[in-house]
């Protein structure tokens, strides 16, 4: 059974090809336009944004705080009872240096505020904050799937992993459109979307 969509889609199969088409044209549009240029990076409010854009043709959910405890695995992400104080505690957090931004990124991921597409959007939001404090950004095609998502699922105890791991993919091409849209094609490969490539969707931009 399909998440409850916009678009009346029962099919779960259905429905993660078609997310995937508009929200890679969205995500393709985020760079081409700017859009989300004007937003509090590094804040809450900011990410808000960058998932109302990419997810809102899709869902009613895109960019507010979810309703409902999730888990991935064993792991369960912070409960909704405490998620709100949870967002203005990482709105506070320090993001001067890799490290701390790296730190911040990952009580994000835990803190998972989004029924769904919380890691696409919160890697894109990653991604402006390293762009804004270093003039740095992830080159994702660096990064390897298994590599990332085991790096990630450890992160709430040791955060060195996905440090060393980020770290090593780093690049000074802020502005490269190539290093973005590989970059939204691995991240979108990271979570098991895999039909469209970002390429293939530019004429429809």
């Amino acid at each position: 059974m399909a998440l409850e969509n916009k678009l009346g889609i029962n099919d779960s199969a259905e429905l993660a090809r078609v997310e995937e088409k508009i929200s890679k044209l969205k995500a393709m549009e985020l760079y081409e336009n700017n859009i989300v240029e004007d937003c509090e990076v590094g804040k809450f409010s900011g990410l808000a944004k960058i998932h109302r854009y990419l997810f809102d043709e899709i869902y009613d959910f895109a960019g507010k705080i979810r309703t409902v405890n999730i888990a991935k695995g064993n792991f369960r992400f912070a409960p909704v009872m405490y998620l709100e104080a949870a967002l203005k505690n990482i709105d506070i957090m320090p993001q001067s240096t890799f490290d701390e931004i790296v730190e911040k990124y990952v009580e994000m991921n835990i803190a998972h505020p989004f029924r769904e597409g919380n890691g696409r959007s919160t890697r894109i939001w990653l991604d402006m904050i390293l762009k804004k404090e270093l003039k740095l950004v992830v080159d994702w095609s660096k990064v390897d799937k298994e590599d990332y998502l085991l790096a990630m699922e450890r992160s709430p105890i040791k955060d060195v992993e996905i440090k060393v791991l980020l770290k090593n993919a780093l690049t000074d091409q802020i502005d490269d459109r190539e290093v973005y849209m590989k970059g939204i094609d691995v991240s979108y490969y990271y979570e098991g979307y895999n039909t469209f490539k970002t390429g293939e969707l530019q004429d429809k931009i």
